[in-house]
């Protein structure tokens, strides 16, 4: 696992604390691999989710710092939604 993949799994499963029970949900962080995100937490993974977002590496680094609204990125063009909408906006308020 990369070390940008390893940063943002610590970094998701201590802003989401208890896991992310909405539903599961994917990170794409392009060329560097794929988190998943659920009610157990974040790992490295490619599962299916309901929802699949990506970004490339400083787009997503700057959401999980909160330097970046999730929102603001999606309006912008930096990140990408595929799949169920409402979970993503739910994910976006839990990254804030």
């Amino acid at each position: 696992m990369s070390d940008v993949l390893t940063t943002a799994v610590a970094a998701l499963n201590e802003k989401m604390e208890g896991g992310f029970a909405a539903g599961v949900a994917k990170f794409v962080i392009e060329d560097e691999g794929a988190i998943i995100v659920d009610g157990s937490g974040a790992r490295a993974g490619d599962d299916d989710a309901e929802v699949t977002l990506t970004a490339d590496a400083e787009t997503f680094q700057s959401m999980i710092s909160g330097e970046l609204n999730p929102t603001a990125a999606f309006m912008t063009g930096k990140l990408s939604v595929d799949g169920d909408m409402g979970l993503a906006m739910q994910l976006g308020a839990a990254l804030a």
